[in-house]
């Protein structure tokens, strides 16, 4: 009966539904597209190789751009025995198995590179579990991470292990995979060349995502079938662009439309404000910044600067999506187009450095007011001024404290609206140095 199972069931087909990427991994370095500067012959994984030398490591970057493949194949090509977990599913007692089970084969004379996929998952103290065995030698860590090492890793593992950065795929690697992926299946992708490029770009930098993109397009097509762009978007229902509204995806990208801003490239601006709105960014938090950026780039430069941000994140909050995205657009043009000032913004950091260094000083006697007997008799208001009622409406008075002296924080610069408070200050410099020496003299 046996004999009879046997010869009835088919041959072991491992080839058989597996998924496009895992029929493509490569099976030595140099076949790894995109990451040259690592794997190529003299990146710096290759090097490591060609010394006999392999430190613990920390595989930095987005999804689908070879972290796990090359752990695997840097264990074959050191002998090491791999090992691979997950900081998603795995505790303090599999790490103890696994460190176990590394003890055993060191003892026999074998390494292991343990993979630790998504290594920011852990803990501190799971994190501070790995130094041990690191350090005894009981393991080559090799742990991955789409987040900032520096944020998200404790500072003595980083201390022990060297960072290694994976770059989003570029479209000529994405174009080879796709090539590799045409001759694996004996044919072409049925694409015109437009809806191509439309699947690198749809990609994101993610080979995994690109291979998974063609299996999509060749299930849908039939024979002789050529998709354009708009018919591969409605085969894949376009894959959404990597953003974590927490995480390095987000901070990137207001990083970029800030800059964009403070650079007065409208362009730039718009993109980037166009890439987060089109990612799910909450509108509200993008009106917020675009009003940080009016006090913290223009300021006086152009007062109405402000004025407008304020109205673009009330304009949005009454009218919401899709209208009041038109507001944030034409604010974020406004800022990115108006004259540049950071004069306030450092003008206030320089006073609050004053404030804290000199303390509670009382202010010059003459501008306190004297609602009873006792202040007045003791100088409170004695000498002060009235403005308005002196030459220019200015008296050209002293206002900081004695003890601290007179102080310059603000210093507009020679443009837009600011172009005018700067004849306006230098004038009443002017009028205060004619009348102090009148006073003196």
């Amino acid at each position: 009966m046996s004999d009879l199972f046997d010869q009835s069931t088919p041959p072991a087909a491992p080839e058989i539904g597996k998924p496009l990427a895992d029929r493509l991994r490569p099976r030595q370095l140099d076949e790894v597209v995109g990451q040259e500067h690592l794997t190529g012959p003299e990146g710096a994984l290759t090097r490591m190789i060609r010394s006999g030398s392999l430190g613990s490591l920390i595989f930095w970057g987005p999804p689908g751009t070879g972290k796990t493949t090359v752990a695997r194949l840097l264990a074959g090509e050191t002998s090491m025995a791999f090992e691979q977990i997950s900081a998603i599913f795995s505790g303090v007692a599999d790490l103890k198995k696994v460190f176990e089970a590394a003890r055993l084969r060191r003892a026999q004379g074998r390494q292991t590179l343990l993979f630790v996929d998504e290594i920011h998952r852990f803990n501190r103290a799971q994190q501070d579990s790995f130094l041990p065995v690191m350090e005894d030698g009981t393991v080559v860590l090799v742990g991955a991470t789409t987040e900032n090492p520096s944020f998200e890793l404790n500072a003595a593992l980083l201390s022990r292990a060297r960072v290694l950065i994976f770059y989003p795929l570029e479209a000529d690697s994405l174009e080879r995979l796709l090539s590799r992926a045409e001759a694996a299946e004996g044919r072409k992708l049925p694409l015109d060349e437009e809806a191509r490029a439309v699947l690198i770009r749809m990609a994101d930098g993610d080979g995994r995502a690109a291979l998974t993109l063609a299996e999509e397009v060749w299930r849908a097509a039939r024979e002789e079938e050529i998709f354009d762009a708009e018919a591969l978007q409605r085969i894949v229902q376009r894959r959404a662009p990597i953003y974590d509204k927490r995480q390095d995806g987000h901070y990137n990208l207001i990083s970029a439309l800030h800059k964009s801003v403070r650079g007065s490239d409208p362009d730039a601006a718009l993109y980037y404000l166009a890439r987060m709105l089109d990612a799910g960014e909450d509108p509200l938090y993008l009106g917020r910044r675009l009003v940080r950026m009016a006090v913290e780039d223009i300021g006086l430069a152009d007062p109405q600067a402000l004025v407008i941000a304020n109205a673009a994140k009330d304009a949005y909050d009454y009218l919401g999506s899709p209208e009041g995205e038109l507001a944030l657009a034409q604010a974020c043009v406004y800022l990115a187009t108006a004259p540049k000032s950071n004069a306030v913004y450092t003008a206030f950091k320089a006073a609050m450095g004053a404030a804290k260094e000199y303390g509670s000083l009382l202010p010059p006697k003459h501008i306190l007011n004297a609602p009873t007997k006792l202040m007045k008799e003791t100088g409170y208001g004695s000498g002060y001024q009235y403005d308005h009622d002196m030459p220019d409406a200015f008296s050209g008075q002293d206002y900081f404290p004695e003890a601290m002296g007179r102080k310059t924080f603000y210093d507009p610069p020679e443009r837009g609206f600011e172009r005018e408070i700067r004849k306006r200050l230098d004038y009443w410099a002017k009028l205060r140095r004619e009348r102090a020496q009148k006073a003196g003299g």
